[in-house]
Protein backbone atom coordinates (compact mmCIF):
# COMPACT_ATOMS: atom_id res chain seq x y z
CA UNK A 1 0.00 0.00 0.00
CA UNK A 2 1.34 3.42 -0.95
CA UNK A 3 0.45 6.46 1.17
CA UNK A 4 1.13 10.10 0.30
CA UNK A 5 1.50 12.29 3.40
CA UNK A 6 1.41 16.09 3.19
CA UNK A 7 1.65 18.89 5.75
CA UNK A 8 2.40 22.57 6.33
CA UNK A 9 3.67 23.55 2.88
CA UNK A 10 2.03 23.61 -0.56
CA UNK A 11 4.55 21.41 -2.31
CA UNK A 12 5.12 22.33 -5.99
CA UNK A 13 5.72 18.65 -6.74
CA UNK A 14 2.19 17.91 -5.52
CA UNK A 15 0.41 21.08 -6.64
CA UNK A 16 1.37 20.47 -10.22
CA UNK A 17 -0.05 19.44 -13.58
CA UNK A 18 2.13 16.33 -13.34
CA UNK A 19 0.77 15.17 -9.98
CA UNK A 20 -0.78 12.07 -11.56
CA UNK A 21 2.56 11.11 -13.10
CA UNK A 22 4.33 11.39 -9.75
CA UNK A 23 1.67 10.18 -7.33
CA UNK A 24 -1.05 8.49 -9.37
CA UNK A 25 -0.17 5.12 -7.87
CA UNK A 26 -0.88 6.09 -4.24
CA UNK A 27 -3.78 4.39 -2.48
CA UNK A 28 -4.60 7.06 0.09
CA UNK A 29 -3.51 10.60 1.01
CA UNK A 30 -3.08 11.88 4.59
CA UNK A 31 -2.82 15.58 5.46
CA UNK A 32 -1.30 16.42 8.85
CA UNK A 33 -2.59 19.98 8.95
CA UNK A 34 -1.87 23.63 8.15
CA UNK A 35 -2.87 23.27 4.51
CA UNK A 36 -5.72 25.14 2.76
CA UNK A 37 -8.81 23.19 1.80
CA UNK A 38 -8.53 24.11 -1.87
CA UNK A 39 -5.13 22.37 -1.92
CA UNK A 40 -6.72 19.21 -0.54
CA UNK A 41 -9.57 19.62 -3.01
CA UNK A 42 -7.04 19.75 -5.85
CA UNK A 43 -5.49 16.48 -4.64
CA UNK A 44 -8.90 14.82 -4.36
CA UNK A 45 -9.94 15.94 -7.83
CA UNK A 46 -6.74 15.09 -9.67
CA UNK A 47 -5.76 11.83 -7.97
CA UNK A 48 -9.30 10.58 -7.28
CA UNK A 49 -8.07 8.80 -4.17
CA UNK A 50 -9.32 8.98 -0.55
CA UNK A 51 -7.89 12.00 1.29
CA UNK A 52 -8.04 12.17 5.09
CA UNK A 53 -7.03 15.31 6.97
CA UNK A 54 -6.84 17.13 10.28
CA UNK A 55 -6.41 20.81 11.10
CA UNK A 56 -3.26 22.28 12.60
CA UNK A 57 -2.92 25.67 14.28
CA UNK A 58 -3.00 27.72 11.04
CA UNK A 59 -5.34 27.75 8.03
CA UNK A 60 -8.35 27.44 10.33
CA UNK A 61 -10.85 29.41 8.24
CA UNK A 62 -12.85 26.26 7.43
CA UNK A 63 -12.55 24.65 10.88
CA UNK A 64 -16.02 25.94 11.84
CA UNK A 65 -17.57 23.85 9.05
CA UNK A 66 -16.18 20.65 10.57
CA UNK A 67 -16.31 21.55 14.27
CA UNK A 68 -18.92 24.32 14.60
CA UNK A 69 -19.01 25.79 18.08
CA UNK A 70 -22.21 26.87 19.81
CA UNK A 71 -21.48 30.47 18.81
CA UNK A 72 -20.94 29.41 15.19
CA UNK A 73 -24.34 27.73 15.07
CA UNK A 74 -26.10 30.61 16.81
CA UNK A 75 -24.47 33.25 14.60
CA UNK A 76 -25.15 31.33 11.38
CA UNK A 77 -28.57 29.82 12.02
CA UNK A 78 -29.76 27.69 9.14
CA UNK A 79 -26.29 27.42 7.62
CA UNK A 80 -25.58 23.99 6.17
CA UNK A 81 -22.31 23.19 7.95
CA UNK A 82 -22.44 19.51 7.02
CA UNK A 83 -22.75 20.18 3.27
CA UNK A 84 -19.94 22.71 3.33
CA UNK A 85 -17.74 20.30 5.28
CA UNK A 86 -17.96 17.67 2.54
CA UNK A 87 -17.63 20.02 -0.45
CA UNK A 88 -13.87 19.45 -0.95
CA UNK A 89 -14.22 15.68 -1.06
CA UNK A 90 -11.62 15.22 1.68
CA UNK A 91 -12.62 13.35 4.86
CA UNK A 92 -12.10 15.04 8.22
CA UNK A 93 -10.33 12.73 10.65
CA UNK A 94 -10.16 15.01 13.70
CA UNK A 95 -11.00 13.06 16.89
CA UNK A 96 -12.34 10.19 14.76
CA UNK A 97 -11.46 6.62 13.85
CA UNK A 98 -11.87 5.49 10.25
CA UNK A 99 -11.15 2.42 8.15
CA UNK A 100 -9.91 2.60 4.56
CA UNK A 101 -9.17 -0.69 2.85
CA UNK A 102 -7.43 -2.77 5.48
CA UNK A 103 -5.94 0.18 7.34
CA UNK A 104 -7.30 1.72 10.55
CA UNK A 105 -6.78 5.47 11.00
CA UNK A 106 -7.38 7.97 13.78
CA UNK A 107 -6.73 11.71 13.84
CA UNK A 108 -5.90 14.25 16.55
CA UNK A 109 -5.35 17.79 15.26
CA UNK A 110 -4.12 21.01 16.80
CA UNK A 111 -1.02 22.14 18.63
CA UNK A 112 0.09 22.83 22.18
CA UNK A 113 -1.55 25.91 23.67
CA UNK A 114 0.73 28.93 23.32
CA UNK A 115 -1.50 32.00 22.79
CA UNK A 116 -5.03 30.72 23.53
CA UNK A 117 -5.84 30.53 19.83
CA UNK A 118 -8.31 28.10 18.30
CA UNK A 119 -7.34 24.44 17.97
CA UNK A 120 -4.69 24.73 20.66
CA UNK A 121 -4.71 22.40 23.65
CA UNK A 122 -2.97 21.65 26.88
CA UNK A 123 -1.54 18.18 27.26
CA UNK A 124 -4.40 17.34 29.64
CA UNK A 125 -6.98 18.40 27.05
CA UNK A 126 -5.29 16.20 24.45
CA UNK A 127 -5.44 13.26 26.88
CA UNK A 128 -9.18 13.81 27.17
CA UNK A 129 -9.49 13.68 23.38
CA UNK A 130 -7.58 10.41 23.36
CA UNK A 131 -9.86 8.96 26.03
CA UNK A 132 -12.86 9.80 23.83
CA UNK A 133 -11.35 7.57 21.11
CA UNK A 134 -10.81 4.58 23.38
CA UNK A 135 -14.23 2.91 22.83
CA UNK A 136 -13.70 2.92 19.05
CA UNK A 137 -10.16 1.64 19.47
CA UNK A 138 -11.40 -1.23 21.62
CA UNK A 139 -13.96 -2.11 18.93
CA UNK A 140 -11.10 -2.17 16.41
CA UNK A 141 -9.23 -4.58 18.66
CA UNK A 142 -12.23 -6.89 18.89
CA UNK A 143 -13.06 -6.79 15.17
CA UNK A 144 -9.60 -6.54 13.59
CA UNK A 145 -7.17 -7.82 16.20
CA UNK A 146 -5.42 -4.45 16.66
CA UNK A 147 -6.29 -0.99 17.94
CA UNK A 148 -4.94 1.13 15.11
CA UNK A 149 -2.51 1.24 12.20
CA UNK A 150 -1.94 4.99 11.75
CA UNK A 151 -2.39 7.93 14.12
CA UNK A 152 -2.47 11.22 12.20
CA UNK A 153 -1.57 14.28 14.29
CA UNK A 154 -0.46 17.82 13.64
CA UNK A 155 1.95 18.20 16.55
CA UNK A 156 4.68 15.66 17.22
CA UNK A 157 5.05 13.64 20.42
CA UNK A 158 7.00 15.26 23.25
CA UNK A 159 10.73 14.77 22.78
CA UNK A 160 10.41 13.42 19.22
CA UNK A 161 10.99 15.95 16.42
CA UNK A 162 9.58 18.79 18.56
CA UNK A 163 11.18 22.12 19.54
CA UNK A 164 11.69 23.91 22.84
CA UNK A 165 9.55 26.97 22.11
CA UNK A 166 5.97 26.88 23.49
CA UNK A 167 4.34 26.68 20.06
CA UNK A 168 6.32 23.69 18.81
CA UNK A 169 6.50 21.52 21.93
CA UNK A 170 5.03 18.07 21.42
CA UNK A 171 2.34 16.27 23.39
CA UNK A 172 3.44 13.75 26.02
CA UNK A 173 -0.07 12.29 25.64
CA UNK A 174 1.04 10.88 22.29
CA UNK A 175 3.84 8.92 24.00
CA UNK A 176 1.23 7.27 26.20
CA UNK A 177 -0.94 6.59 23.15
CA UNK A 178 1.90 4.82 21.34
CA UNK A 179 2.77 2.72 24.38
CA UNK A 180 -0.85 1.74 24.95
CA UNK A 181 -2.30 1.28 21.44
CA UNK A 182 0.84 0.54 19.39
CA UNK A 183 0.00 2.05 15.99
CA UNK A 184 2.41 1.17 13.21
CA UNK A 185 2.86 4.84 12.33
CA UNK A 186 2.35 8.24 13.91
CA UNK A 187 2.37 10.84 11.14
CA UNK A 188 2.66 14.50 12.14
CA UNK A 189 3.41 17.92 10.70
CA UNK A 190 4.00 21.27 12.44
CA UNK A 191 7.81 21.00 12.46
CA UNK A 192 9.26 22.55 9.32
CA UNK A 193 12.33 20.94 7.79
CA UNK A 194 14.87 23.15 6.05
CA UNK A 195 17.94 20.93 6.08
CA UNK A 196 18.39 17.57 4.33
CA UNK A 197 20.09 16.34 7.51
CA UNK A 198 17.05 17.08 9.70
CA UNK A 199 15.59 13.95 11.27
CA UNK A 200 12.31 12.97 9.62
CA UNK A 201 11.65 9.47 11.01
CA UNK A 202 12.14 8.07 14.52
CA UNK A 203 11.23 4.68 15.96
CA UNK A 204 9.44 4.78 19.33
CA UNK A 205 8.49 1.45 20.86
CA UNK A 206 6.51 -0.26 18.05
CA UNK A 207 5.62 2.98 16.22
CA UNK A 208 7.51 4.75 13.45
CA UNK A 209 7.08 8.51 13.96
CA UNK A 210 7.19 10.42 10.64
CA UNK A 211 7.35 14.15 9.98
CA UNK A 212 5.19 14.68 6.87
CA UNK A 213 6.37 18.27 6.22
CA UNK A 214 5.86 19.18 2.54
CA UNK A 215 5.33 15.59 1.37
CA UNK A 216 6.44 12.10 2.31
CA UNK A 217 5.69 8.70 0.75
CA UNK A 218 5.10 5.51 2.73
CA UNK A 219 5.17 2.06 1.21
CA UNK A 220 3.68 -0.46 3.60
CA UNK A 221 2.10 -3.88 3.55
CA UNK A 222 -1.58 -3.67 4.36
CA UNK A 223 -2.55 -5.88 7.33
CA UNK A 224 -4.17 -9.16 6.41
Amino acid sequence: MRILCVADQIDPLVYSASIKDRFGDVDVVLSAGDLPMDYLGFIVTTLNKPVFFIFGNHNLKELSYFQPSFDDRMTNRGYDFENQATSSGAVYLGSKVKKEGNLLFAGLGGSRRYNNGRNQFTDFQMRLQILALVPQLIINRLLHGRFLDILLTHSPPAGIHDKEDPCHRGFSAFLWFMKMFKPRYLIHGHIHLYDLNDVRTTQYDQTLVINAYSHYLINTDAPA
